[in-house]
Order: C-alpha cells, then sequence, then structure tokens
C-alpha cells in the first residue's frame, strides 16, 4: 500500500487540487481517497487501471464536498463576518469592502439575462425554486440548473475574494 500512495500521491492531489481550488481541501481530499482504499481493498473491483480508479474518486469527493454545503457555509460565514463588522470596521477597510460588494455585483452583472433574474430571485428576493418556476414559467429544474450554473460562475470569478478578506483580518 505504501507503494501505491508514493506512486499516485503526487498526482491524485494535483488533480484534487485542479478540481477543488484549494490547496488544503485538496490534501484533505487525497488523504479521504488513499485512506478509503485501504479500507475497502478487498472488496474494490477494478474494471480499470488503479490511476483511473483514483482519478474517478478525486472527481466524486471533489462533488460531494460541494454538494455537502461546506464551501456554501465557509462563504456564508465569511459573508457573515462581513457584514457583523460593517459597523467596527475602519474607513479604509470600508472602502475596500464597498470595492468587493462592487466586484460581486460586477460578476453578478456578467451573468447570462435569465440567470441573473434566477440568481436575484433566489438570493435577494429570497423565493423558493418553486416560486422562481411558477413565476417564469419554467420548469424546477431549469431553476435548478440556472442557481447551480450561477453559483460555478460565481465561485470561480469570485474565489479570490475569501482570501483577501482573510489576508486583511475582516473575517
Amino acid at each position: 500500500m505504501e507503494e501505491i500512495y508514493q506512486a499516485y500521491w503526487s498526482d491524485i492531489f494535483d488533480a484534487a487540487l485542479k478540481k477543488a481550488g484549494d490547496e488544503a481541501l485538496a490534501q484533505d481530499i487525497t488523504q479521504e481517497i488513499f485512506i478509503s482504499l485501504w479500507e475497502n481493498h478487498k472488496t474494490i473491483n477494478l474494471s480499470s487501471s488503479l490511476g483511473a480508479y483514483l482519478h474517478g474518486a478525486v472527481k466524486y469527493k471533489v462533488i460531494n464536498y460541494f454538494r455537502s454545503g461546506k464551501l456554501k457555509a465557509q462563504h456564508q460565514t465569511a459573508l457573515s463576518a462581513l457584514l457583523d463588522e460593517k459597523e467596527t470596521i475602519a474607513a479604509d477597510d470600508k472602502l475596500l469592502l464597498k470595492e468587493l460588494h462592487l466586484e460581486v455585483d460586477s460578476a453578478i452583472a456578467l451573468l447570462p439575462e435569465k440567470m441573473q433574474m434566477v440568481f436575484s430571485m433566489s438570493r435577494k428576493q429570497d423565493k423558493s425554486i418553486k416560486e422562481i418556476a411558477s413565476e417564469l414559467d419554467i420548469s424546477v429544474q431549469t431553476v435548478k440548473n440556472q442557481l447551480s450554473a450561477a453559483l460555478k460562475l460565481l465561485n470561480k470569478s469570485l474565489s479570490y475574494i475569501i482570501l483577501i478578506t482573510v489576508l486583511i483580518g475582516l473575517t
């Protein structure tokens, strides 16, 4: 098992980092994959190469992480901290916070029109997926797809904001 770990760790970590975009998360995912491989090594039936199996495991671990809402919870915590501390932030930090909000608004403005509308109804107007689908006369699945796509695009284009807020001590 040690040989497998040594042979594949770097490659699996790189794949996890590429998909997750976060080094600590990529390390956790990589470790979980090798732990799971060790725990289930007697029952795993490989239909292809071990490398392909491990890369598939990366894909599903990353998907499960994003599905679990942990990332959303981290972003909500950071945003809540920003908003809670808004009153006590120094003048320079207030300006930076205003610029960050403008960045978020700009990123939202880059979304396709329908996606912006669905996102706004969901996040700003607190409407349920069913309410949005009914009002826009589209399917529930279309609303889900639009929200998912919007969040992916926003996460990709705004991921640096969390880093900035941590570095300047706003969270």
